[in-house]
């Protein structure tokens, strides 16, 4: 016997930014899953992995017990008589397989390789955000332990190659063709097998979300999914879909810094002649004043006086 569906599952996840509800991929995959499935879903932004069972987000937090494996809950889900899969062949079954296997093996590894390697992105985005995300003294801990999780993957995965360029580019490769690959597949479709939502397109939605809204500084991958125009569209769809008060919420406010910062540099000009204007005046006037009172003396110019010569004083000379 199904359970009652109308229970609202509670999630605890890594919060959301740059539009989406998560940045987290796994938490996005979880999060997508469910919203796939139909069944309502409360989610706890807590950011903080301390306090999971596994040392890990997501959680799901059931009355009896908690899953925080994307298999476990698919098969919770399937209890429930709400997997988004029903119906689908064995044919289209096994796409699902190998098209999360492949994201696995070669877009998960660049993945990390752009967040914790990166040092552009690393140091300048990621581990910043998570550092503010976090809260205190864990904060300290969970970012940089994150990175050394990224390097040790992928120090493991590509063993074999010894110059850090090499890696870079390998990781990079293997992520592009994948990227090409799940472009082609998709094809026109909304979704991998046509006008409904699948767990694939859950999982793919997870993959490429956070690479596609996060403001990277070194832009190489995501250049390479921007150039994957049915990508695109495809993760904005889901997120304007399933998540649009997220969506918009961000999209506001990046219209309001942007008038902001037109408004600011309109007035840049002006704003900064009035204020050299406004500083020649004021010395100009502070010197007026002091020389008028006496503080300021004017000395004389060599010259201004001279002593003219007595016409009469070589009298009696001769």
């Amino acid at each position: 016997m199904s359970v009652n569906t109308r229970t609202k599952l509670k999630l605890d996840v890594w919060k959301g930014d740059w539009g989406l509800p998560s940045i987290d991929l796994d938490c996005l995959r979880f999060m997508t899953y469910i919203k796939f499935s139909g069944l309502e879903l409360e989610v706890n932004a807590t950011s903080n992995p301390f306090w999971a069972p596994d040392g890990k987000l997501p959680v799901l937090r059931l009355n009896t017990k908690n899953i925080t494996k994307y298999e476990d809950l698919v098969q919770y889900i399937t209890s429930r008589d709400s997997n988004p899969d029903h119906g689908l062949s064995n044919k289209q079954q096994g796409e699902i397989e190998a098209f999360t296997s492949l994201m696995k093996e070669k877009l998960y590894p660049a993945l990390q390789y752009v967040c914790w390697i990166d040092a552009k992105n690393s140091n300048g985005v990621i581990r910043p955000w998570y550092s503010k995300a976090i809260p205190f003294p864990f904060s300290f801990y969970y970012p940089g332990q994150m990175a050394t999780n990224a390097q040790e993957m992928i120090t493991t995965l590509y063993e074999n190659i010894e110059l850090d360029k090499d890696i870079e580019a390998k990781v990079y490769s293997d992520a592009q063709k994948c990227l090409t690959t799940l472009s082609v597949r998709l094809g026109d479709n909304d979704f991998m097998f046509g006008a409904h939502p699948t767990s694939i397109d859950a999982t793919m939605f997870a993959f490429l979300a956070p690479l596609l809204k996060a403001p990277l500084q070194n832009v190489s991958l995501q250049n390479h999914l921007k150039a994957c125009p049915n990508l695109h569209h495809f993760v904005s769809r889901i997120n304007q879909r399933y998540y649009s008060k997220d969506y918009y919420d961000y999209e506001n406010k990046r219209k309001e810094e942007a008038k902001s910062q037109q408004h600011k540099d309109s007035e840049f000009p002006h704003k900064t002649r009035n204020q050299l204007l406004a500083v020649l005046f004021a010395a100009i006037a502070m010197f007026s004043y002091a020389l008028h009172a006496g503080i300021v003396e004017r000395e004389p110019i060599e010259g201004d006086h001279f002593t003219q010569e007595d016409p009469y004083s070589h009298e009696g000379e001769d």
